[in-house]
């Protein structure tokens, strides 16, 4: 297997950024502009007896260099172009899946908080917009250990954010990032996530269950294998009254290139190789058996299912109800 790793410059972008990331407010002449006043921040809906809301973390842009790293750069901004999108960004959306099924209350990630972008860490006050209390919440599921993902875990005092849940890790992912003394046989520009990675996982106050493959978190909610984009990343699946979801978190990050562009893989992705098959057999199964996805990456909502277009895909988004 390929090992696919952020080239430095990418990562010094994301270093730099971190601290104080402005957007340019330019938009392209093919996009709409932004809101006058704010947009919602989650979206209920319902698969059979469960009820999912997704509920945003907010949003960041590194640039679109890492997308499609084994294509031509000139192929994927024209990808990017076609599809109404600027070239040269890569705004990434943030939706974090609530699910209340039977007694469980399953959030999975818990964001960033206030340490990775000034543009994410928003989940605990659009918690609250949404007009649900989150120390309700009775399982915290990670999907991999990344930033935007993990790192909002702590809250400032260095303790688990959700100090009554019970908290869900694959137990590959765990495993890779405890690594003994990871944090020096990595590049230094990654040390950061490293650390990062560790300092989160090793949180005061959360006792770790460490999942595998087609473990039940919950009545009708698993979680299955879905390496390439870190080694151990995990995707979470709910069923109930025959109908099913895919809770993809980073296994597709893209809504367009992902499907139209399966074999495509980005610059954080791990194993590009592995992304990739991970990638065709999530599409395959969700597309045969008309399961819903979700994608933390995806425009939000995120909502959708999964059509055949020939030897590709298409992400098609689930239509809003108002009721």
């Amino acid at each position: 297997m390929t090992l696919i790793k952020p080239t430095r410059r990418e990562l010094l972008t994301i270093a730099a950024a971190m601290p104080a990331l402005t957007l340019p407010a330019s938009i392209g002449r093919a996009q709409v502009g932004p809101p006058a006043m704010g947009n919602p921040t989650h979206f209920s809906f319902s698969i059979g007896q469960a009820k999912m809301t997704v509920i945003s973390d907010g949003y960041f842009d590194l640039g679109s260099g890492g997308l499609g790293v084994n294509a031509s750069r000139e192929e994927v901004e024209a990808f990017l172009a076609q599809y109404f999108l600027d070239p040269k960004k890569g705004l990434s959306h943030t939706n974090h899946l609530y699910i209340e099924l039977g007694d469980a209350k399953v959030l999975v990630d818990v964001g960033s908080g206030n340490r990775f972008m000034p543009t994410t860490g928003r989940l605990m006050s659009n918690f609250e917009a949404a007009g649900i209390d989150p120390y309700e919440v009775t399982h915290v599921v990670i999907t991999h250990a990344h930033p935007d993902h993990i790192w909002g875990i702590r809250d400032d005092f260095d303790e688990a954010i959700l100090p009554d849940a019970e908290y869900f890790l694959g137990q590959a992912e765990h495993d890779y990032w405890m690594t003994d003394d990871l944090v020096n046989k990595v590049a230094p520009e990654e040390q950061q996530f490293v650390l990062g990675a560790v300092n989160s996982i090793n949180v005061d106050g959360a006792e770790w269950n460490l999942t595998t493959n087609e473990q039940e978190i919950a009545p009708g909610i698993r979680v299955i294998d879905t390496p390439g984009h870190t080694p151990g990343h995990m995707s979470i699946v709910v069923e109930s009254d025959g109908q099913q979801l895919i809770a993809l978190g980073d296994s597709m990050s893209h809504a367009y290139t992902n499907f139209a562009h399966p074999d495509w893989y980005n610059g954080f992705d791990m194993d590009g190789d592995t992304t990739v098959a991970t990638r065709k057999r999530l599409l395959d199964m969700a597309a045969a058996d008309r399961m819903a996805v979700i994608g933390y990456h995806f425009p939000f909502p995120g909502v959708g299912h999964v059509m055949r277009d020939g030897d590709a895909y298409r992400f098609v988004p689930a239509l809003w109800q108002f009721e």
